[in-house]
């Protein structure tokens, strides 16, 4: 039976997940991590993809992305997964596969939850109990949308941007939506997007994508949080 196609669109935004074969560690010095990351800037910039979000983790990695021509995405993670498993392969004097098969994804739609979905990426290491903030993290994105401004590496969305027009506001205004836990129910829902890759969004947007795609977003339904 053929796999089914990933649900991907232009201009939409994208949560993807990979992970290590059979949860195996995929990164192990800091080397690794700062090699992946500029590895991942270099193809954005190249495939026109613009990275809002990261958070590489010891044994996967969250993306949260918009690629200006869907296909690029593919094509994104085909050359950072082989120059990065090629270097480590060579480094680590090891062989065989890296990641487990393809990556997993969803598309997310542009409002709150787009802004929840930011949190939830950079929140990973707090909900693995690694650091009791996410600014104590190194390899996320938190302390670029949060603290010290916008690296080359990422690309602010319209609605990260749409917070406050002075940028030391904005970044006050991103802190604050992390003085309130993500809901339970929307982390849920979240996850199960992006395994079974549906879209991430309200009735409305689902609605959207089923219509564009001809393919239904069967999933429990909800709202997110007001916080």
């Amino acid at each position: 039976m053929p796999r089914k196609a990933r649900l991907l669109l232009d201009g939409i935004p994208l949560h993807l997940i990979q992970r290590g074969n059979n949860r195996s560690v995929c990164f192990f010095a800091d080397d690794d991590y700062a090699f992946y990351l500029e590895t991942l800037g270099e193809q954005c910039r190249a495939l026109d993809v613009h990275l809002h979000a990261y958070c590489l983790m010891t044994n996967h990695t969250h993306l949260l992305l918009t690629a200006q021509k869907a296909e690029s995405v593919s094509e994104l993670m085909k050359q950072l997964g082989q120059r990065y498993v090629q270097r480590v392969n060579r480094l680590y004097r090891r062989t065989g596969t890296l990641w487990e098969g393809r990556f997993k994804s969803s598309l997310i739609a542009s409002d709150n939850y787009l802004l929840a979905c930011y949190r939830y990426i950079e929140l990973n290491p707090v909900r693995a109990g690694m650091v009791e903030h996410p600014a104590e993290y190194r390899w996320s994105s938190y302390r670029f949308n949060a603290q010290h401004g916008l690296g080359q590496l990422i690309t602010p969305h319209p609605n990260y941007l749409a917070l406050s027009a002075d940028a030391e506001k904005r970044r006050e205004c991103y802190r604050e939506l992390f003085r309130f836990s993500l809901d339970p129910g929307l982390v849920d829902q979240l996850r199960t997007a992006t395994n079974k890759g549906l879209a991430f969004g309200n009735d409305r947007f689902r609605e959207q994508i089923e219509a564009a795609t001809g393919r239904r977003m069967d999933f429990k339904r909800g709202r997110p949080s007001k916080n």
